[in-house]
């Protein structure tokens, strides 16, 4: 850095830390953040200015908790950026009022820290907010893809909505889990609510099944509609020896009977159900 460029760099500098009241409040006029924010972010840019080493790493720890914050908070990626960047305008009305070409010079020195420190505010806030939606993806995966306990040592997965890749990996590892947890020997796979069978999604059935399988259950897909029993065979899709049934209740007694559980009906509006002694 040239003697001038130095001088004018110091110039500005100074200038910044010896405006702090001045530029907090404007600062916060511009920026339309709460004055407690910029004041924490001003000490920390001060700090670093007045080192020797000129380290700003503890300034970007700083921008990126705030940008964390402002993601969980419903801030826009443009509000948290002016943020930064408005500090520009309120210490140019500083360098202005100086009136000294070193003060003009150095401003665009800052001008140029400014930047960077925008740009990694933008970065961090991008990140924040993609994490937030890949955890909020697993989540509503997670709700969206219950196991449930219909009788002793029986359960079902009731699917809702297309059945992808990253949600039948959820599937797989919560039923798997459900088995080992109920020590059940039967899982019904309802698809009653899956809009349409395809080669991919029962790709992925078949997948949730072995997968079972290997756990020592035996699998019943159900909710086999008309329509996806047509489809199942135009596109030649081939379950081999899976059971496969129309309803969540067809299924259910197809398990209960392969359970050793005898039901028969006693009236027309009670059902009776007998468990075999071993």
């Amino acid at each position: 850095m040239t003697v001038p460029a130095e001088a004018a760099r110091r110039r500005i500098v100074d200038l910044f830390l010896s405006s702090e009241e001045r530029l907090l409040q404007r600062w916060t006029q511009l920026s339309g953040a709460s004055p407690g924010e910029l004041r924490d972010l001003y000490q920390a840019l001060r700090t670093a200015l007045s080192s020797e080493d000129g380290d700003f790493a503890d300034v970007r720890g700083l921008l990126a908790e705030l940008s964390r914050a402002r993601v969980r908070q419903g801030h826009t990626p443009s509000d948290t950026a002016r943020l930064v960047f408005s500090l520009k305008e309120a210490l140019y009305e500083v360098a202005e009022a100086d009136g000294g070409p070193e003060a003009l010079r150095g401003f665009v020195w800052f001008s140029r820290l400014v930047d960077d420190l925008g740009l990694y505010t933008f970065e961090s806030y991008t990140a924040a907010r993609e994490k937030i939606i890949i955890d909020q993806t697993e989540q509503l995966l997670e709700l969206s893809t219950p196991v449930v306990k219909l009788w002793e040592g029986i359960v079902a997965v009731p699917l809702v909505g297309t059945l992808d890749s990253a949600r039948t990996q959820v599937v797989m590892e919560k039923l798997l889990q459900t088995l080992v947890d109920t020590g059940s020997e039967h899982a019904v796979i309802d698809i009653t609510g899956v809009p349409a069978v395809d080669t991919q999604v029962a790709q992925h059935l078949l997948k949730t099944v072995v997968a079972a399988r290997l756990m020592g259950a035996e699998c019943v897909i159900s909710g086999i509609r008309p329509q996806i029993a047509h489809t199942i065979v135009t596109l030649g899709i081939e379950f081999g020896d899976i059971v496969t049934k129309a309803s969540l209740a067809d299924a259910l007694s197809y398990a209960l009977s392969r359970s050793g559980v005898e039901i028969t009906g006693a009236a027309r509006t009670r059902v009776a159900v007998r468990a075999e002694r071993a």
